[in-house]
């Protein structure tokens, strides 16, 4: 039996959840998860469904016949096959432990993706990258060439049918065209310490502050620098006995942490983009181990 997943995001409003849940029943499909939220604030409604079609019954029949459902409440809506690998364009400038991460993830099955190729405007993990038969675009960036060198990202995007970019500590910004072509299929992971220190050595900014905390966040990207809709979060507690080297440390084991919770959740459907804000769904049972992996 093929499952499926059915996301739905509206106007809130009576009977949205009957409607669904009756279309499938009558199309002999069983819901065997499903998760909803009305943001009283927006006035907008979101619902994931995980449903298995018990006769038989056809994606492409199920799509058609849930238009006239889609139709009265004016939903923006989307069939998803369980089984499909969404295909992924990892990018990586020349901080690897994101990367690294991603790759392992990926490589025993925790993340299932398909990795389309590894873009970077340095050298230092095409040996890697190489050695996981993925392909390796080197695509290095300055002030003079960096419309071109976004129009060869572009280009590995369409050829590749990529359909999520992950900035696994990608250290160059996009441009704001880039940014609305791919809105809501880009996520990048930074430390938490912003706005407060900024620049090339947070880490060590933050040492010398003497905080106890050090976090990261993963976002969606929009053209509003490090300010994307926020997908997940994390923070380790350190005291005052460590030093600015183990501050990077446990940064990086954060950030490497949070950016794979962040994709296995868009990867499964879980991420709702709300205004400035997301909704994000909790793991089914069955993906949470190896989404908490690490």
């Amino acid at each position: 039996m093929q499952n499926h997943v059915l996301t739905v995001s509206c106007k809130s409003t009576r009977g949205i959840v009957a409607a669904i849940s009756g279309y499938l029943a009558e199309q002999e499909c069983n819901i065997v998860d499903s998760a909803q939220f009305d943001d009283l604030n927006t006035d907008q409604f979101f619902m994931r469904v995980s449903f298995i079609s018990e006769k038989g019954v056809s994606a492409a029949d199920i799509r058609a016949g849930f238009a006239a459902v889609a139709d009265k409440f004016k939903m923006n809506y989307g069939f998803h096959d369980s089984a499909h690998r969404m295909k992924v364009l990892l990018m990586v400038s020349r901080f690897g432990h994101c990367l690294n991460d991603l790759l392992y993830r990926w490589k025993i099955g925790a993340l299932p993706i398909e990795i389309v190729g590894v873009v970077s405007n340095h050298f230092e993990y095409q040996k890697v990258v190489v050695n996981h038969d993925i392909p390796f675009h080197h695509i290095p960036v300055t002030k003079a060439n960096k419309p071109q060198a976004e129009a060869r990202i572009m280009n590995v995007v369409e050829q590749t049918g990529t359909e999520l970019i992950v900035l696994a500590r990608y250290m160059q910004i996009l441009s704001d065209q880039m940014c609305q072509k791919m809105s809501g299929k880009i996520i990048n992971i930074h430390h938490s310490f912003l706005p407060s220190f900024k620049g090339p050595n947070p880490y060590k900014q933050a040492y010398e502050r003497g905080v106890k905390l050090i976090g990261a966040t993963a976002h969606y990207v929009t053209a509003d620098l490090d300010e994307g809709p926020i997908i997940e979060q994390d923070i380790a507690r350190i005291t005052h006995a460590q030093s600015a080297a183990d501050y990077v440390s446990i940064g990086r084991d954060v950030e490497s942490q949070v950016l794979a919770r962040a994709v296995h959740a868009h990867i499964h459907h879980r991420t709702f983009i709300n205004g400035n804000r997301t909704v994000v769904f909790p793991a089914s049972p069955g993906s949470y181990a190896s989404e908490r992996m690490g």
